[in-house]
């Protein structure tokens, strides 16, 4: 619709009243509800991301998909060693495990099957997220935002793009704590006379920025 030059405006649920009185509800008196709440200037309406940046955007998240799974193998591996050797031993360290060094570190046959299989299933994320680096390598947008993020220590050129990527622009944060809360990082909770009643809509937010805000 966008590229047919409509105007779109893209409805927030979480933030948006609820009419009431109504004793039957269809998408036509929703569209008319919605229509109405546009009309008086109250609608609530999310951020609609630039289609041009959807593939990289799906690109990182796929890489952040298996980069947990990596790392869940990794320290599953590092448990089982560490649970009959006593030592502790690096990602490295374990790519150059082989089965007879595994035989003489584990007595039980199959706990070195445990391990070499799990070794055999860390090769194959381990490609595709090389692979998956390069394709975003060859897309890296130089932005001002994914410039200043370089300079800070910890973040390389990957998840500087991550973060521009899944931020979008930040003049559409009113504030720094509407920013904070799309990245999840504000605390939920319903409070009464100063006491702790719940919490509501603890979801709120991005899920893939909340996990690289915490840098």
């Amino acid at each position: 619709m966008l590229e047919a030059e409509y105007r779109v405006h893209l409805a927030n649920p979480a933030a948006m009243q609820q009419y009431s009185g109504l004793k039957y509800t269809d998408d036509d008196s929703d569209a008319c509800w919605l229509a109405h709440l546009l009309r008086l200037g109250v609608l609530p309406a999310g951020y609609i991301y630039p289609k041009a940046e959807w593939a990289v955007r799906d690109l990182l998240r796929k890489r952040a998909h298996l980069v947990r799974q990596h790392t869940a193998n990794v320290l599953s591996v590092q448990n089982i060693l560490a649970r009959n050797t006593g030592a502790r031993f690096s990602g490295k360290r374990m790519q150059e495990l082989t089965k007879p060094e595994l035989t003489t570190l584990l007595a039980e046959e199959t706990q070195v099957l445990a391990v070499t299989s799990s070794l055999v299933v860390l090769d194959c994320p381990r490609h595709q997220i090389k692979m998956l680096e390069q394709s975003v390598h060859k897309r890296l947008h130089h932005t001002p935002s994914y410039e200043q993020l370089l300079t800070v220590p910890g973040i390389g050129p990957i998840l500087a793009q991550t973060i521009t990527l899944e931020t979008g622009s930040l003049s559409r944060f009113p504030t720094v704590g509407n920013s904070a809360s799309y990245c999840r990082c504000v605390d939920s909770a319903k409070l009464s006379n100063g006491k702790r009643k719940g919490t509501g809509n603890v979801k709120n937010g991005n899920p893939y920025r909340s996990i690289y805000h915490t840098l």
